[in-house]
């Protein structure tokens, strides 16, 4: 029987389901046993069963021929060990061909996080500048709310010592300056020199300078309203105070009055 090169192709061992040092005896019963399983007589439906008997049949010519086994088994093992070479080779190929794509992705990643990163400068120069345009926005606004507040702060405690001032009737002060105890003069601020100066500011119903302490006085304004506006000149404190410790003016109001009473006919 001519063995076909298609056949030696194969694995004669596995075909008959044997081991490769299986001896001859087991490779006669392993043939009989496939070989009555497939016989055509047997699987008159199977167009294959023909063709598998044949091969059964080769198999077991080759292999129970001592020559033609070792023959056989040296191109099996060569066959065998160039499988295993392509198998490892393909691994190589496959690991550089995983490699080589996870360099790629990494590349393309490193890219992408380049590109990110770039966008984000972008973005964060973008953000810096409008935070410094709004910040000059907000600073501004909350500057005008801090001197608002103040406004209303300051209104709020001229309202209470108003309140207090109405509570008692007509709105009195209570004026003060520096002078020295033997001034007789007051420090040059007369009751006529006084009252020109918190005249301005609305109607003095009364104005008494203390004859035991020097530098002290009580004005009675005719108005809350009056009295309200000599305490809002100088953050709630008398602007006429301070203008008191002004010397030049002083004599500049105390020159006026002389000129004022050498005009006036005796």
């Amino acid at each position: 029987m001519a063995v076909t090169k298609e056949l030696l192709q194969m694995d004669l061992y596995a075909l008959l389901g044997i081991e490769e040092k299986a001896a001859d005896k087991e490779v006669k019963k392993a043939y009989r046993q496939k070989a009555l399983s497939c016989h055509p007589d047997k699987n008159p439906d199977n167009p294959r069963a023909a063709e598998l008997f044949h091969q059964l049949s080769q198999a077991l010519e080759v292999l129970t021929d001592a020559a033609a086994r070792a023959a056989y088994d040296k191109v099996r093992r060569a066959r065998k060990q160039a499988a295993e070479r392509t198998q490892r080779l393909d691994e190589k190929r496959k690991r550089v061909k995983l490699d080589l794509e996870a360099r790629e992705r990494q590349a393309q990643a490193q890219g992408s996080e380049e590109e990110e990163e770039s966008r984000s400068a972008t973005t964060l120069e973008q953000e810096i500048a409008r935070l410094r345009e709004e910040g000059s926005r907000q600073l501004e606004e909350q500057q005008r709310l801090v001197q608002e507040q103040i406004r209303q702060d300051r209104e709020q405690r001229l309202r209470g010592r108003t309140e207090n001032i109405e509570g008692q009737g007509t709105p009195k002060l209570k004026l003060k300056w520096k002078c020295k105890k033997e001034d007789e003069s007051q420090g040059g601020y007369s009751r006529d020199v006084l009252l020109r100066l918190l005249q301005k500011y609305g109607e003095v119903l009364n104005l008494v300078l203390s004859r035991k302490k020097a530098g002290n006085a009580i004005v009675e304004f005719a108005s809350v309203r009056a009295a309200g506006s000599v305490l809002s000149e100088r953050d709630y404190e008398s602007l006429v105070m301070m203008r008191m410790r002004q010397a030049a003016e002083r004599q500049q109001l105390i020159a006026q009055m002389q000129q004022e009473d050498e005009g006036q006919p005796t």
